[in-house]
């Protein structure tokens, strides 16, 4: 006597001969994607943290406020800080009306 086999759902939760959904969205491989962040003052913070692997303990980078196109203070900061801390660097900031400091500090 040969049994019938119901169909039912395979594995992945599709019935078996089921058309694929037409997609909205293309699909792209992740090894072609680029994962890190460029923010819009990528170029200044990265200008900031080249130099900064020049100076020596004890000193510190002195930027002036009206040379960084714009930029609010606490937004260069935490710019500064997120590509240091993506870079394996640990700073320290300062600022004053018209400067703004950053140095190395040691881990």
């Amino acid at each position: 006597m040969v049994s019938a086999v119901e169909e039912g759902p395979m594995p992945n939760g599709r019935k078996a001969g089921a058309k694929q959904p037409i997609l909205k969205y293309r699909r792209v491989e992740l090894s072609s994607l680029r994962k890190g962040r460029r923010g819009k003052h990528h170029d200044i913070v990265q200008g900031i943290l080249g130099e900064l692997e020049g100076v020596q303990p004890g000193s510190a980078l002195e930027i002036p406020l009206a040379d960084v196109n714009g930029i609010g203070l606490a937004n260069l900061r935490s710019a500064v800080h997120r590509a240091s801390n993506s870079a394996g660097l640990t700073i320290e900031t300062l600022a004053d009306q018209q400067n703004f400091y950053v140095w190395k500090t040691l881990a």
